[in-house]
């Protein structure tokens, strides 16, 4: 099987109705969809059962969070990608899988756009992501890709470890950080349009939270010994138009020479010993 579907959910039956219908529309059927529900109380066992015949495998039950839910789909999964698909959120059309399945991907990791909408409305911003293939570990510190559009081969799962679920947030931030930024696994951008990403989810909605997530996040990602050189590079970027010719070129060569090294040591696994 190609591709394994998760959604997620908790309380937004009409949200999830929406995400149920784009995903059994699809031309597209090389795929299976898991639907992990965290105990809902508004109706939304209900959607499910209503569309049973459609859904793989379901639950419905307490569980301890976003991410939790994610690495239950994760671990009943049996496509050879994943693609996250939460409540809320649809594909945007019924021949988006197979618009991207058309194209012959093998790489680990495939992204596309994403059209961020507010209220369910058919205004949108299209979001491309980094909107390239070749990617760095300073593009991950910086930015990510919306999980949304990104088709991730369930095999990365079980190499680099199923989402952290000590954070709320940013634990999709924090993969890609480790797979992309640094063990440099293969990636690839297609400029096509995948899904509606609804904006009034929890992770929109708490930016401060997001913020001391990622500082956490990336202090148990980055080896301590290179943390702070990492910070310094960091803000050398941040204020690249501010510094003169040879600091920019200080700056490059030394960002290499720390990529390069940080993405050895982790192929290595020297500082978790």
């Amino acid at each position: 099987m190609k591709l394994s579907i998760i959604t997620i959910n908790y309380n937004n039956a009409l949200g999830l109705e929406k995400t149920l219908e784009s995903v059994i529309n699809q031309t597209y059927n090389d795929f299976e969809y898991l639907v992990i529900d965290g105990g809902s109380t508004d109706g939304s066992k209900a959607i499910i059962e209503k569309y049973a015949d459609n859904v793989t495998y379901w639950v419905s039950e307490k569980d301890k969070g976003i991410y939790n839910a994610m690495n239950k789909g994760i671990l009943q999964a049996k496509g050879e990608y994943c693609l996250f698909l939460n409540s809320g959120d649809w594909l945007v059309d019924n021949n988006s899988l197979d618009t991207v399945f058309s194209l012959n991907i093998t790489e680990d990791i495939i992204y596309g756009n994403v059209l961020k909408v507010s209220n369910s409305s058919l205004a949108f911003v299209r979001d491309k992501g980094l909107g390239r293939s070749q990617l760095t570990l300073m593009d991950m510190y910086y930015h990510t890709i919306p999980h949304q559009s990104v088709f991730i081969k369930r095999e990365l799962f079980n190499r680099y470890e199923l989402y952290d679920e000590e954070f709320k947030i940013v634990s999709d931030w924090i993969f890609f950080l480790k797979t992309i930024g640094i063990a440099g696994v293969t990636v690839k951008y297609i400029d096509v349009d995948i899904s509606y990403y609804d904006t009034n989810g929890f992770s929109s909605l708490n930016n401060e939270l997001r913020i001391e997530e990622k500082k956490l996040g990336l202090k148990k990602v980055i080896p301590h010994q290179f943390y702070g050189d990492y910070l310094y590079m960091a803000e050398l970027k941040k204020n690249k138009y501010k510094i003169s010719f040879y600091d920019k070129l200080f700056e490059k060569k030394s960002l290499l020479f720390f990529i390069r090294l940080v993405n050895k040591l982790f192929k290595l696994n020297l500082w978790k010993s």
